[in-house]
């Protein structure tokens, strides 16, 4: 019998206790692996490349206060600016609450907003039938598809934070990649049906001519308004979208401590593991130790087996949350563009931690296992 058979063989000699533990591991680690992915998507993301070259300006105080519309003109007067659309998030209801149904409506400049979204595809022909019609929508081509919706379907979206109801029909369709699910109508329209919002504007959404202009375009914005009664906060995409969570709460803190406990439990399930493996074959350590094992040697084997354990659980965990970030983002419908994916990167992250687990957690049993006398070991009756 070779060396990694024997460990093989050892690892699952138990074979419930084994599974269980494998199983424990792995649900684990998929926890861990997307935390791990969520926390990659909110906070390290930089977003399509498009999005290097869009700034989005905002109220300073909070996103629920909105900028007048006069603010558009203005903006578009900074050096580095080359196109401006408004942007209101209605968040209005579709059918019912139920979370397939939920997709971000958002009211814009139809004339110039694909010019300030570049990285939306649509056809000309579409985009002229969205602009020449003041109840006409565009539609995330994968939005439409998992809806069954076409050109020329009627829309109707009941308000939730706005109390008014759209009715809007179809007319163009848009691909990005990755899909955000998101419709966007006329802020005209939507003046006309909430009449507080005729004049005002919850963001704008500007372009710049480069990304080295980002920076200064920002300054330059919120300089211009900062004694006005309505301060602005001009910040790129992925800032935007932090603030965006903020309002949820602090999600950077509860996933830190959920991934702390995560790892914690990982710690006592296979030491325990361990542990009770180790117990139960103190006599097998006495005799390997006579047949002229080495405590280093022994130590090894013990390790060995802890890592093949926590390895085992590792890639089932692993392989189930690249099997589900996919559903998850095809079902986020939050209509921001969060392009969640499982990056080899947290791949690897989560192996190496399942393995640095395994390590860890076998080494104080492994150790005492490795240094117990052989006669003491001989003697035990278990």
């Amino acid at each position: 019998m070779t060396l990694p058979q024997f460990i093989r063989k050892s690892a699952f000699r138990n074979k419930r206790r084994s599974l269980l533990t494998i199983t424990s591991m792995a649900f684990s680690m998929l926890l861990l692996c997307l935390l791990m992915t969520i926390w990659r998507t909110f906070y390290s993301d930089t977003g399509a490349p498009d999005a290097g070259l869009r700034l989005l300006v905002r109220h300073r105080v909070s996103l629920t206060f909105f900028l007048p519309s006069s603010y558009r003109e203005k903006i578009r007067s900074v050096p580095g600016v080359t196109h401006v659309s408004p942007v209101t998030f209605y968040m209005g209801q579709w059918k019912d609450d139920r979370p397939e149904n939920y997709f971000a409506s958002v009211a814009v400049d139809p004339a110039e907003y694909i010019d300030v979204a570049a990285d939306k595809i649509v056809s000309p022909d579409e985009l002229r039938a969205w602009q020449r019609d003041r109840a006409g929508c565009l539609v995330d081509s994968h939005l439409a598809a998992r809806h069954g919706w076409k050109i020329g379907d009627r829309i109707h979206l009941k308000g939730t934070y706005f109390p008014s109801d759209l009715d809007l029909t179809i007319r163009a369709m848009y691909r990005i990649d990755p899909p955000n699910d998101a419709l966007y109508f006329n802020q005209k329209y939507l003046g006309e049906v909430v009449p507080y919002l005729k004049d005002r504007a919850g963001v704008f959404a500007v372009r710049v001519d480069s990304p080295s202009s980002v920076a200064r375009v920002g300054a330059a914005i919120d300089e211009l308004f900062h004694n006005s009664p309505n301060p602005t906060r001009a910040e790129t995409e992925q800032t935007f979208r932090l603030d965006f969570l903020a309002m949820m709460g602090n999600v950077k803190a509860f996933i830190l401590l959920i991934s702390g406990a995560v790892t914690f439990a990982i710690m006592l399930v296979t030491a325990n593991t361990m542990a009770m493996s180790i117990r139960e074959r103190t006599r097998e350590v006495a005799v390997l130790r006579t047949l002229g094992f080495t405590s280093r040697r022994i130590l090894a084997l013990f390790l060995s087996e802890s890592l093949t354990m926590a390895a085992a659980g590792g890639v089932v965990g692993v392989c189930f949350c690249a099997a589900l970030v996919p559903v998850i983002g095809a079902a986020r419908g939050v209509g921001m563009p969060f392009a969640i994916h499982l990056s080899s990167q947290t791949m690897i992250i989560a192996m190496l931690s399942a393995g640095l687990l395994g390590i860890f957690s076998g080494m104080i049993p492994s150790y005492h296992a490795a240094r117990k006398d052989i006669v003491d070991g001989l003697r035990y009756l278990g």
